[in-house]
């Protein structure tokens, strides 16, 4: 029997995937725990160190529209294959480079190539999810890019017990394997869902026509605005934690990065996880389900955020930051399916990608403006208490949502 065939493949296809997305964030992570490794192998200032970061997001972000329409243009799962392989290509090439400017071309390439793949990968499984799994199955894909961006430590213990190019060389070959595998294991559903109420079946897809019909989208703005803030309400809590706890508590750096990593990510994979779970089962009842629960979990955090940030007791600030960590992640969950819910179905990758691309912008603007306070002496409660009015507007604009159509619920 065909594998591919089986009526468990959809499951199967979202087990494929989070190693694909585990090793997505795996790859672009190992490098910032191992920059004393690095800078002393090929001397660096720590402005350019960064710049290898930073080089990789804003491509990263740029090229995440046009990746997602490759994604709805061409076969999902081939792209998938194709991106996974060049990325792990290019970890494996890493090894071999010698300069800061080697480092800083390859880390560029890693951002167009790593881009391309989570638009189809969302895309693909709410593809074969379009029923009461939807959320579960994107839940449990973004937990597994939770398991390969709390892995990135692994980086540093490599470089430590062998050679900074030692962790690049090995996870490349890894990736270069599985993308060989996935030939064989990955498909695209037969027959992508089409918007026939917009489109005329014969009419070909086009990148500035997407563009044009999901901006002539009211609902794709809001969500627009939403993903953007919640992207710059990440970077500025989570960028920032380990240095209030440090500061606040007066931690050593060791103690802040636990406090701050270690019970975070715990809350934030099961978060995702219960919250594609509960908006799945709640939708079977109510078809703005998936709406609804990324608002209430916005509104749950902000308490959480607000005692956490004035509180003298590291215990309370620890629940209230767990808090977040568990309740935020109902909109990563469930992007994807509301993004199924208001958008043409045609440009779903595409869309996705210009989220991505405003995630990016946004969510980096938000952790300089962070920064730029804290030079003018702002304390960082009052920071993380603007990352909760934030969180206050994006449940508003959530509750404004209407689904395309009638949602049905299956």
């Amino acid at each position: 029997m065909n594998v591919k065939n089986g009526k468990y493949y959809p499951w199967l296809l979202v087990a494929l995937l989070c190693v694909v997305g585990a090793l997505n964030y795996l790859d672009r992570m190992i490098i910032t725990t191992m920059r004393s490794s690095i800078v002393e192998a090929i001397p660096m200032t720590d402005a350019q160190f960064g710049l290898l970061t930073s080089v990789f997001l804003w491509l990263y972000g740029f090229f995440s529209p046009v990746a997602g329409y490759l994604a709805d243009r061409f076969n999902r799962s081939r792209v998938i294959i194709l991106s996974l392989f060049i990325w792990s290509l290019l970890t494996w090439l890493t090894s071999l480079a010698s300069s800061f400017e080697e480092l800083l071309i390859i880390r560029a390439l890693m951002g167009f190539s790593e881009a391309c793949y989570i638009p189809a990968a969302l895309a693909l499984i709410v593809d074969y999810h379009q029923g009461k799994t939807k959320s579960t199955a994107t839940g449990l894909h973004i937990g597994g890019i939770y398991v390969g961006q709390s892995l990135g430590f692994i980086g540093g213990w490599l470089a430590e017990s062998h050679s900074w190019n030692y962790a690049f060389r090995i996870f490349g070959i890894i990736g270069i394997i599985y993308a060989l595998a996935l030939i064989f294991l990955l498909k695209d559903h037969v027959g992508k869902p089409v918007d026939n109420s917009t489109v005329n079946k014969r009419e070909k897809l086009d990148f500035w026509n997407g563009l044009k019909v999901l901006f002539g989208n009211r609902s794709f703005a809001l969500v627009l605005v939403v993903w953007g803030l919640a992207g710059a309400i990440s970077w500025m809590i989570n960028g920032w934690l380990p240095t209030y706890y440090q500061e606040h508590f007066d931690l050593s750096q060791t103690e802040a990065g636990v406090y701050a990593t270690a019970y975070f990510f715990t809350a934030m994979l099961l978060g995702v996880i219960s919250g594609g779970a509960i908006a799945d089962w709640w939708s079977r009842t109510n078809s703005r389900a998936r709406l609804l629960l990324p608002a209430a979990g916005f509104l749950i955090a902000v308490p959480g955020v607000f005692i956490a940030s004035y509180t003298d007791f590291l215990l309370i600030t620890v629940m209230g930051f767990t808090v977040y960590a568990f309740t935020r992640p109902f909109i990563d969950a469930n992007m994807m399916p509301i993004l199924d819910m208001i958008a043409d179905k045609r440009y779903l990758a595409t869309g996705y990608g210009v989220l991505n691309l405003f995630s990016c912008v946004i969510g980096g603007i938000g952790i300089y403006v962070a920064g730029a306070l804290r030079d003018e002496q702002v304390n960082l409660s009052l920071i993380f208490q603007v990352a909760a009015f934030a969180m206050v507007i994006c449940a508003l604009l959530l509750f404004r949502l209407k689904p395309k159509g009638k949602v049905t619920n299956i």
